[in-house]
This record gives C-alpha cells, sequence and structure tokens, in this order.
C-alpha cells in the first residue's frame, strides 16, 4: 500500500512537470543613438577634408573640427579637464569636446549648433551654406 501511495505520488507529481517554455529574454546589442553623426561628418568636410592632422597655422586651429586655443582653455575650465591643442589631432578627444559644446544646444538645432561651432559674425552664413551641402 505505502509502495503503490509513493508511486500515485510520484507519478501525479511528473504529469505536473512541463518542458520549460521558449520564452527567454533576449539581449540585443543595439548601435548607439548618434545624433549629430551627419553634423561631424559635414564638419569634417567643411573644416578639413576629413584630415585629423590638419592644422590651421593662421588661428592655430587643429585637427578634424579645427579646434582653436580658445576653445580648449574654455573647454578645460568648463570640465576640469587638462586637453592641450596638441590633444586635438586624435579625433576622438577633438569629438569629446565637439559634443560636449554640441549638447548645450541640443541635437534638434544643427544649424544652431554648427554656427555655434564655427563662432559669430558674418562668415557664419557662409559656413552654414557649406555645412548644409554636405548634410
Amino acid at each position: 500500500m505505502k509502495m503503490t501511495i509513493l508511486t500515485l505520488i510520484i507519478t501525479l507529481f511528473t504529469l505536473t512537470l512541463k518542458a520549460p517554455s521558449d520564452e527567454a529574454i533576449r539581449i540585443v546589442k543595439t548601435e548607439p543613438i548618434q545624433p549629430f553623426k551627419q553634423l561631424i561628418y559635414a564638419i569634417g568636410s567643411v573644416e578639413c577634408s576629413f584630415d585629423t592632422l590638419a592644422y590651421n597655422p593662421q588661428e592655430e586651429a587643429t585637427g578634424y573640427f579645427q579646434i582653436r586655443p580658445i576653445r580648449i582653455n574654455d573647454y578645460n575650465k568648463r570640465t576640469g579637464s587638462d586637453y592641450t591643442l596638441n590633444d586635438m589631432f586624435d579625433y576622438y578627444k577633438a569629438e569629446k569636446v565637439f559634443l560636449y559644446y554640441a549638447s548645450q544646444i541640443g541635437p534638434y538645432d544643427i544649424e544652431r549648433v554648427a554656427k555655434s561651432w564655427n563662432g559669430s559674425g558674418p562668415k557664419v552664413i557662409e559656413y552654414w551654406k557649406l555645412i548644409k551641402q554636405n548634410l
């Protein structure tokens, strides 16, 4: 009798067991959002023809983004960094500086970002025209 009850319990227990479902959490690697990607491309085209080692001695502008000493000084002051002008030959460091300033304006007004990046005055109108051609 004990054996029959034990067999019945084991049988009932095994009937309640199920194979695991195929529902699973899947982690999918996605590409990061790059809201300034096209603008960065256009700036590289206009500023230096994509040359990360470009240098303009008249303005002391350096690298892909043609960053000037005054911009580096401002960036370092605002962020506590200690970048030098030579660091701006490193695309990733220069991009970090550009993205800092671009993010202050946001990705929804790339005209304002581009003009602000270029400076001020009447030349920014022509600069924006060149940027638009490369977007």
